[in-house]
């Protein structure tokens, strides 16, 4: 462990803006990490352990800890991606290529690679609040791992939960029988990350709907023209096409969808 920390410390700080926000988000799923497996950190964790069986053979067992740590590693990158504007961001992209007609242009990769970067212009607040307050104190032997991991769920926390309709989180914490709960910051993250996943599907689908409405008129406007000059063979596809994406280009689309995108984080 001590190696990742040592290679990622050694990235200079004039770094290009990429690699300085890969660091970070190394940093918090490190951080992550130590706080959910303390016993990880602790000396004297053998990683492999030999034993010899009655046949003079040796039979080899990696630890808990280990196996424990990789599923975390397999787990955390998909956690991260539901606490952050990922899911919004992704859906709506897909209902526009869907409204738009276009088939696989742009492609998945095209679309999963906008969506990641606006995510990282989106949550930059929220990152360098959890760099400031957590991983950086922790690095520096400041504070420990629970105290880092708690400095460092409080901006997701902020974050998710002025994205989540009170509709939603009720309906959860209802479900879970905790009524008990007097205010929005006693809300465990095992019942507000769903609820924040709900309400960002809830979103993502809104804007969708708000998206497709144009496109619509154009397909039901040229189909009509079409049935009227009796062309039913044609499909109305062909010719809606054209007119969507120049549609689209005219209005600058794809700058309105990011700046709408990225305008619903910060208003409201």
């Amino acid at each position: 462990m001590s190696f990742f920390f040592y290679a990622l410390e050694s990235i200079p700080a004039n770094a290009n803006p990429v690699t300085m926000i890969v660091r970070h988000l190394f940093f918090v799923m490190l951080a992550f990490l130590l706080s959910a497996m303390p016993a990880f950190a602790a000396s004297g964790i053998d990683a492999v352990t030999v034993s010899t069986n009655a046949q003079g053979g040796q039979n080899y067992s990696v630890t808990i800890q280990i196996l424990a740590l990789m599923t975390m590693l397999t787990l955390l990158p998909s956690l991260l991606l539901a606490m952050t504007s990922f899911t919004r961001i992704m859906i709506v992209l897909s209902l526009l290529r869907q409204a738009l007609g276009t088939g696989q242009a742009p492609s998945n990769q095209i679309l999963l690679g906008l969506s990641l970067f606006l995510t990282i212009f989106i949550m930059m607040p929220v990152f360098d609040k959890v760099n400031t307050d957590a991983v950086q104190p922790y690095l520096e032997e400041k504070i420990d791992a629970p105290t880092a991991l708690k400095n460092a769920s409080e901006p997701f926390r902020q974050f998710m939960l002025k994205q989540t309709r009170e509709a939603d989180l009720e309906m959860f914490i209802r479900i879970s029988g905790k009524a008990e709960l007097q205010s929005a910051d006693d809300v465990p993250f095992s019942l507000l990350l769903p609820a924040y996943v709900t309400s960002e599907l809830k979103t993502a689908f809104q804007i969708g709907f708000i998206i497709f409405l144009p496109f619509l008129i154009i397909d039901l406007v040229v189909s009509s023209v079409l049935m009227s000059m009796g062309m039913m063979m044609l499909s109305p596809m062909v010719i809606s096409l054209p007119f969507k994406i120049m549609l689209f280009v005219l209005a600058d689309g794809w700058s309105l969808i990011m700046e709408m995108l990225a305008a619903s984080f910060y208003v409201g």
